[in-house]
């Protein structure tokens, strides 16, 4: 095909794409705003030492997935609940929680997600504080050069997590894009045997078309 055939075809249906695009890109638009927004609150909670120690950093690093294992526990989740009164099991309440392990920096990372963002920062600074509260005993049997820290580098923010709507509209309207070029690709096709112009019919022929008879009234 020549460029004029490209030309042709977008003057002729890039209405098409141009439809399939919008009422996609609606589509999830609307979507979006049905969903109910959902909310994940995070904070970091550092690992500290006593004493500047490479030995005992070195061990506070492998201890660190423990850490974090015990502070994922039901048995605080149940805590948390227990202080913030919430409305839920601790099972539920683990599904909605992430533990991450950063140990190039020594930090623990919690996520929470709820449907309400204000809540969802409550849930982590509760966790965290349970966190500095479970190393405190801990330290309390041990030596003072040996102890390590719990310390929470800021208190927890939240952000919404999803729905995405200007990702969602975005994707939405390339996905209609590609659904509007697949239809006219596809009628082009079908009508690939008709000639519509005296040019086409040369192109098609190597005949020199001399007439054209005009359509009726």
């Amino acid at each position: 095909m020549k460029i004029q055939d490209y030309v042709r075809i977008l003057r002729h249906r890039g209405w098409i794409i141009l439809l399939a695009a919008v009422v996609t890109a609606a589509s999830a638009f609307v979507f979006s705003k049905l969903q109910t927004p959902v909310y994940r609150s995070s904070i970091e909670v550092s690992i500290q030492l006593a004493r500047p120690d490479f030995g005992l950093a070195q061990s506070a690093k492998l201890l660190l997935n423990n850490f974090s294992a015990t502070m994922w526990s039901e048995q605080y989740a149940q805590e948390v609940i227990d202080r913030l009164d919430l409305m839920r099991t601790a099972k539920d309440l683990k599904g909605d929680v992430t533990f991450a392990v950063d140990d190039a920096r020594m930090v623990i990372k919690i996520d929470v997600d709820d449907y309400d963002g204000e809540q969802a920062n409550n849930i982590a600074n509760t966790w965290a504080q349970l966190f500095q509260e479970w190393r405190n005993e801990q330290n309390a049997r041990q030596n003072k050069e040996d102890r390590v820290f719990a310390e929470v580098i800021d208190p927890a923010s939240y952000r919404q997590l999803r729905p995405k709507t200007m990702i969602n509209v975005a994707a939405g309207g390339i996905f209609g894009l590609v659904i509007g070029v697949v239809i006219v690709f596809v009628l082009e096709w079908l009508e690939a045997g008709i000639v519509r112009l005296p040019q086409e019919l040369e192109r098609e022929t190597g005949v020199t078309v001399l007439g054209v008879i005009p359509p009726t009234q």
